[in-house]
């Protein structure tokens, strides 16, 4: 299985975290992520997203550009447990699959599934990684490349 994990774009400040929106600047950062991505041979079948909004505008935007289906997946928000997000790969059927979330979740999800602990990389903002999976498991993946704003 290939797995790009990739952080939401650059987004404003509002008095809920959820409700934080992309800036112009994250836009076009998702963008030229996604253009790159479209390119390459990871491009994926399915996103699977946050539901705060800049993960939402994030996924919306690579959907448009990769024509590609999203689905809202509720354990995937910042503080979430990696294991849950791992339990759900066990399940998945589509590769490559992209997930859209947040920091710290997508650094600990990184290094959960490459070294098999949770300690977290950083992730840039609309920053994507591909994991390749032969079995999807914690310390069963290798980094295959990323892609950088």
């Amino acid at each position: 299985m290939h797995l790009l994990i990739m952080r939401h774009g650059e987004a404003g400040w509002h008095s809920l975290d959820q409700d934080r929106t992309l800036t112009e600047a994250g836009r076009q950062q998702v963008a030229q992520c996604a253009t790159e991505i479209a390119k390459s041979p990871w491009r994926p079948e399915k996103i699977w997203t946050s539901p705060y909004v800049r993960a939402r505008q994030t996924a919306a935007i690579v959907s448009e550009i990769l024509n590609c289906p999203v689905e809202e997946k509720s354990f995937i928000t910042p503080e979430d447990d990696p294991g849950l997000c791992l339990n759900a790969l066990l399940e998945n059927k589509h590769s490559p699959l992209m997930l859209v979330s947040h920091m710290p979740l997508v650094g600990a999800l990184s290094t959960l599934l490459v070294d098999g602990h949770r300690r977290g990389i950083p992730f840039m903002t609309a920053q994507a990684v591909v994991l390749d999976m032969p079995v999807v498991g914690p310390g069963c993946a290798d980094l295959k490349t990323q892609f950088l704003p």
